[in-house]
């Protein structure tokens, strides 16, 4: 029985962290078709490949991404989609803060790629209230702007963008073109820490009804602690609290 179980396992193992991830790659055939500059030091890669869309991906998931460069095949590296997958295209965006995603933005198109994933609860399946607060700081922008996109019209999400300067909000002008469309608001926020700082007053005139909404969180580690922290100290409870650190 031990036996078993042990095979039962491996086989599992085997079967969704190698063999589901091979058939997804070569069934998808994903390829860099262009590397956009997006912002200082932050690019969009796009995969083109096919039947994209059937991907079973929600907003604000991520894959794990495998550039079949002569430098690159031998790491997998986690990266979120920064839109969901369309019929033709992958999109992640990246910051180039470590050897990894740094060379991502010397990709030449055709580039093959292999994806494991997605991976994730980031995303409206864990909502438990009818409305949503958004709050992102640094490239945690990707996670919120694919999430945003699979919100239902009429969702009338709150959406807070921190960054230390204004050409660091990348994504800005997608993420407020899906806000208007939901019937939300939009809070971007620039400066230093002491300039443009996320504390419970604040956060309570930028949006009364937070009790209401689910809290989505997403940028650096002690960002992400710092925010949870206030949302808690302004009595939304942890089940309502969704959140995701980006670190090297």
């Amino acid at each position: 029985m031990w036996s078993l179980a042990w095979a039962a396992t491996a086989g599992l193992v085997l079967a969704y962290r190698v063999g589901l991830p091979v058939l997804r790659s070569v069934r998808h055939d994903p390829r860099v078709a262009e590397v956009r500059p997006e912002g200082p030091g932050v690019v969009s890669v796009l995969c083109q490949g096919r039947r994209l869309e059937r991907l079973p991906v929600s907003g604000g998931q991520f894959f794990f991404w495998r550039f079949l460069t002569r430098d690159l095949w031998w790491q997998a590296h986690p990266y979120t989609l920064s839109a969901l997958p369309r019929a033709s295209y992958l999109r992640l965006t990246v910051k180039g803060v470590g050897d990894h995603s740094a060379a991502l933005a010397r990709l030449q198109p055709g580039t093959r790629v292999a994806i494991e994933g997605p991976y994730g609860v980031f995303t409206r399946h864990s909502q438990r209230r009818p409305r949503v607060l958004l709050i992102a700081a640094g490239i945690g922008v990707t996670s919120v702007r694919a999430l945003l996109e699979d919100l239902p019209r009429g969702a009338k999400p709150v959406v807070v963008l921190r960054a230390t300067r204004r050409e660091d909000l990348v994504l800005g002008t997608e993420i407020a073109d899906l806000v208007k469309r939901r019937g939300g608001q939009v809070h971007e926020l620039t400066g230093s820490r002491g300039q443009a700082t996320i504390d419970p007053h604040s956060l309570r005139r930028a949006v009364p009804d937070l009790r209401e909404r689910d809290v989505y969180v997403c940028g650096p580690a002690e960002f992400v602690t710092d925010i949870v922290e206030v949302a808690r100290w302004l009595g939304v409870s942890d089940e309502a609290i969704h959140h995701e650190a980006y670190a090297l």
